[in-house]
Parts: C-alpha cells; structure tokens; sequence
C-alpha cells in the first residue's frame, strides 16, 4: 500500500536538534547593522526586571538530572538541552532579539519542584510541565508529556525524591499531543482496563485528538518544522528557544483513551482525598481543554490558557482559529472564581506565579490582552481597514500597562500575527478587495512582477538596495516574487535567504524566528533535504482512529483527475466487530455506507480492526496481508488493487518558500 497520510500532528516534527545533517551544513550570516541597530532599539523598550518572577523559576528546586536528558537503552537521544551553552551570558548576541534571549534563557530551568505541600511539577524535561499531586495513598497527574521516554525519566526523578506511590489517575488537560502523548510511559494499559488507573479529559478529547489535524496532517507536519525550527542547529544563529519551552522530544507517543470526560461547565472531582475542581474552556487553546483548581492547596492550574508569554490564536503550522474573546471570558471567570483563594498559578508550559495579588494581576493582564486583541482588530475591521494594515496599527499600539508586564511579551504568539487571526476567523481570506477575488497565482504574479520591475537584473539591484538601508521585510517579499518567477535563480535564492535571516535575527517570537531561519536554510542548500526523523502517524494514534477516520483520509487521497470515469464498489466486513461498510469510488469521489453492503459489489474484503491498523501504520502491506491469511477478498481483486493505485502518496518533504511544481 502507498505511504499514508500524517495523521495527527504528532512530533512534527520531532526532527528537534537530532535531524541536523545536510540544512545545518550551511553557515548562517551575521548580523547585519540595521538588524544590530534594530535590536539595540529593542532593547531599550523592555520592561524592567522583575526580581519576583525571576525568584519564581527557581522557587522550590529540588533537583534534576545532567542536562535534562532522556537516553534509550541503546544511547539514543530522546530529549537534551545539550547545546544551548550558548545562552549562559546574560547579554545576548546581535542575532537575538534581546527580549527572545532573556526568554530563552528563563527556559533552561529544569528538574522536579515542589509547588506547595503535595504539590509538584517537573519541568523543562519535554515541551510540556508533568505536574504531579499526591492523594493519600497514590498519584494524580495533569499531562503525562509527549514521548514515554520523557514521561518514564520525569517521573523517575520524582521517585528519587519522594515515596513510590502508583499513579491513580491521569488527567489529559486538552487534545494536543504534547499533554497525553507520554502516558503509556507512566501507566500500564492494562491497569486503566482493569480500573486500578482513571484517565480523564474534557468532554470531546477524543474526537478533536483524532480530528483537528488529521486531514491536513502531511501539511501541519512540514510546517510544523518552520515552527519549532526542528531542521535547525541549535546557536546564536540559529534554535534556540520555542517561546514557552526549548525543544521537541524525539521518542515514542502513545495514546489511552479516557475513562472518563469532563462534561459539565464547572465539575468537581474527588481522587484519593484530593478535591479539584474543573471548569471546561472549549474553543480556546484547544478545542477541548479545561484548568483545574485544587482548594485544599490553593493552587489554579491554567493548563495553556496563562502563560508567560503571549500565545498564538493562530499557530504557524496551521490549526483551527482560537477564539480570543472566549480566551479572555473564561480567563475572567477563573479569576472570578478561583482568584480570591488562589495563592499559586501553574500552567503546563512554562513557570508558576506566587502569591494572591501577583495571581490576580496575572489572570487580569492575561484576560485584558486577549480582550484587547479581539476587540481593537473587530473596530479596525469594522471601520474598512485590511489585515496588514489592522496587524501594523495594533503592534505599534499595545497599551502601556499590558506591554510594561513580560508575560504578555511576543515569545510564541504575536501581536500582528494574533491580529490578523482575529480578522480571519470574523472576515476569512478575502480582504473585500475585488482585484484579490481571482488573483493570479504566484508563478503568473510573480513573472508580471518582475517584468513590471525591468527583469530579474533590475530587481536584483534595487532589492540589494534596499537591503543594504534594512529593509528586509519588503526585500523579502520581493525576492519571493523573483523566486516564484524563476525558481533556480542563484542570486534572488541567497538575497531572499538573507533577508529572511536579518528579519529572524530581530523577532521576538521564538516561532518566528525559526521559520525565517529555516527558509533561510532551505534557500541556501537548494530546497528541503531532510526528512523528518519520525512518522507521525503511530500505531496507537492508528488504533485510536474509527473505520470512519480511515475511510474519510482514503478520500483525502483520492488523486480525481485520475479516478476520473472509474466506477469501484467495494464492500468492506470486519470480522471481530462484525461491522460492514460499503466504498463507493463515482464521479471522483470516494464515499462510505456504514452498515449496508452493495448486492453485487467488484470486490468484498474480510478482515479485523488490526489488520487494517497494521496496513495504515505501513507494519503491513496489502500484498503481504493476504498471502497471510489477514485480508481476504472475493470478486475482482483487481478492483481492490485498481483503488490503490488512485491514492496519493503525500510527501513530508513539499516546498515552502521555493514554488512546488504544478499539480497534478
């Protein structure tokens, strides 16, 4: 069978600093002197230290193990914050945004903290906070990280330091991979079966866990490598930070579904003496998440909702829009709730605020910047204006009390960026702008352009220009149109390569910075050459799919043009559930019956659930199968194989910023 889709932005690309060969042979440029002036300007706006949030990265520090890293049995690296020394000088470098620095600095504390009195997180270890809650005689946890290998080694740390209570329950705070993708890790499957272990989640984890990324998963997953920068060598010229946390492990995810979903508004819990109660946020950060308050220790965990960084209502790798006037509702009703008991705050990224009054400013800063960021680009729509111009207004105007806290800082998301994600999700693509309904595509634009600019030749010289007075953004822009226009062009390929990495150089948005540095790369040594290390399609993320998900990304593979005239029926019978379905292939479409089998189908195939798992997470070929015995089939098996030969295979390796050739 040809290569499946990604399923699941799962490790996206766990390529982290492990995939460094051919792209990190190419030696980035300097700092050039606008960028140099640029970020000495920056500097110069920064809020003033603040001694209290310092105090509290390393408030109650237990311990943690050599450069928090995760090794196999067989030396593999899984995770490691080896080769971020660099960040040790407290002054950054010119190739830094000075506040990215400071951030990514913070980010480097790690290891096992006590919170409170039976109240622990372990932190800096993956991308994602294990936090841990002792019960009378067990373990609850919230978010068993990304990989079991991460799980297994912050959890082991724990034991080290604190009796070997088993872990009772689970709690996935929402439906991204990096909060459950460990549990297996910490848990036996076969102890949540037998109901010695709970897992819960809110209410719709499964289906948006399944969902969210599943058809446009091969594409999430290559963009996903200019987010996170998991091409990139880890430097002062390259990763050194995601926003929030430092990297992406590299190890094994899986998958348990819950035993229990949190379906009320407010719910309360009690698990081995441990009260907590949890208030559903749908449609924020996740389309199903929750926080948690636990009124015995006084301590809210906001999940993703507050951290300390302004977030991304629209991720670069591509996602559904996140609802800022919902964020900021639900972050007014956990301070309204929560806020007069409070004494602590934790989250699942990044690092705890202490104290009543320093909680309350923090949730309120927090609420306020979303609410600002929903209602100030809605009034900029509604008055006319366009998304860039909304994004350039709104950056040059945040309000002097939200832009004074660090918290709200551009490390993840942006102001721009989260501005015109607002105008996307009220608006869509279309920027009323009629000469934009059917615009040319880049190819034909950018061949206009550059006969418009005089030739490839004449561009080049005023784009160098330009280069030269610092203006990278616009140079950038136009050597993409030379680029779309003739893709080998050596020279606009380096000029656009360096403009993308002046503007990375002066981004505050750990994100930002490396996806312009990735394209940066990927221009320089002629297109993507490494592949992502990882299929992001694991075997339990396969079996967590129903028969419906399957069928509904066969369609997704559909290639029409050649499907077109073909008629295929095929009927489909499960024989360990007993279930039946019927393929239809007409009119270049690929539609299913549940429970209803044609009369007189081409083909009929028997087989079980884990068969079909086994095919789809490529453990298994078609052909391979039937000698077996696993797949059975009646009828024109030529029918079955003419059906295969009509589903793509997507390439992980597509390009981003050099045009990809036409469709086909």
């Amino acid at each position: 069978m040809k290569k499946t889709i990604p399923v699941l932005l799962l490790p996206a690309l766990l390529a982290s600093a492990i995939s460094q060969s051919v792209l990190a042979q190419v030696e980035p440029k300097p700092a050039q002197p606008a960028t140099i002036a640029a970020n000495a300007a920056f500097a110069r706006t920064l809020p003033t230290l603040d001694a209290e949030s310092e105090a509290d990265i390393n408030r109650g520090f237990i311990a943690s193990i050599p450069d928090a890293e995760t090794l196999t049995a067989d030396g593999k690296v899984i995770y490691s914050l080896k080769g971020y020394e660099f960040l040790k000088p407290a002054t950054g470098p010119a190739t830094v945004n000075p506040s990215l620095w400071l951030q990514a600095r913070k980010s480097m504390a790690n290891g096992l903290y006590k919170v409170t009195e039976g109240f622990y997180q372990v932190r800096g270890m993956d991308l994602t906070n294990m936090t841990i809650i002792e019960g009378k005689t067990g373990l609850i946890i919230i978010d068993p990280l990304m990989t079991t290998e991460t799980a297994r080694t912050a959890l082991d740390l724990y034991y080290q330091h604190r009796p070997k209570k088993p872990v009772l329950a689970v709690i996935y705070n929402h439906s991204h991979v990096d909060h459950y993708g460990g549990v297996k890790g910490i848990v036996d499957e076969a102890d949540v079966k037998a109901g010695k272990v709970q897992i819960i989640a809110p209410v719709g984890f499964m289906e948006h866990t399944i969902s969210e990324n599943v058809m446009a998963g091969n594409a999430m997953s290559r963009r996903s490598e200019y987010q996170f920068g998991t091409t990139l060598p880890r430097g002062e010229r390259g990763q050194l930070d995601l926003g929030g946390a430092k990297a992406l492990p590299n190890g094994t995810i899986t998958l348990i579904p819950p035993t229990r979903a949190i379906s009320q508004p407010i719910e309360r819990l009690e698990i081995d003496g441990v009260e907590i109660i949890n208030m559903l946020t749908p449609g924020t950060e996740a389309p199903a998440e929750m926080v948690h308050y636990f009124p015995q220790h006084k301590v809210l965990d906001t999940g993703e909702l507050a951290l300390q960084t302004q977030h991304q209502l629209l991720t670069l790798r591509g996602a559904e829009i996140r609802d800022s006037q919902s964020w900021a509702k639900y972050l007014n009703e956990a301070l309204q709730r929560f806020g007069q008991d409070a004494e602590v705050l934790v989250g699942q990224h990044t690092w705890p605020v202490f104290g009543k009054q320093r909680v309350n400013n923090y949730l309120s800063k927090q609420r306020d910047l979303y609410k600002w960021l929903h209602d100030q680009s809605l009034r900029l729509l509604n008055k006319g204006y366009k998304p860039v111009e909304i994004a350039d207004y709104m950056r040059h105007n945040v309000p002097a009390s939200l832009a004074s806290e660090w918290f709200t800082q551009g490390y993840y998301g942006s102001v721009q960026r989260n501005a015109k994600a607002v105008y996307q999700q009220y608006m869509g693509w279309y920027d009323g702008n009629p000469a934009n309904l059917d615009a040319l595509n880049n190819a034909e634009y950018g061949r206009k352009f550059v006969a418009y600019a005089g030739g490839a030749e004449a561009l080049l010289q005023r784009a160098r220009t330009d280069y030269a007075a610092g203006e990278y953004r616009w140079v950038a822009q136009a050597m993409s149109y030379l680029v779309d226009a003739e893709p080998t062009n050596p020279l606009a390929l380096e000029l656009f390569a360096d403009a993308l990495e002046q503007l990375g150089y002066q981004t505050e948005s750990a994100v930002e910075r490396n996806a312009y540095l990735t394209g940066a790369m990927e221009l320089r040594s002629g297109g993507k050459k490494v592949p992502s290390p990882l299929r992001t399609a694991s075997p339990d993320t396969i079996h967590a799919l129903s028969i419906e998900n399957i069928f509904d990304l066969l369609g997704v593979r559909l290639n029409a043009p050649k499907a077109e005239g073909k008629r295929i029926v095929i009927n489909w019978n499960f024989s360990d559930s007993g279930k039946q379905y019927q393929l239809n292939l007409e009119n270049c479409a690929l539609t299913y019956t549940a429970e209803r089998i044609a009369s007189n189908p081409d083909a009929t195939l028997t087989l079980t659930r884990p068969t079909l798992d086994a095919i789809m997470a490529q453990q298994l070929s078609p052909k391979q199968a039937i000698e077996s015995g696993e797949l059975k089939i009646e009828g024109n098996a030529g029918a079955f194989a003419s059906l295969l030969g009509l589903l793509d295979a997507f390439s992980p390796n597509f390009e981003i910023v050099v045009p990809n050739p036409p469709a086909q």
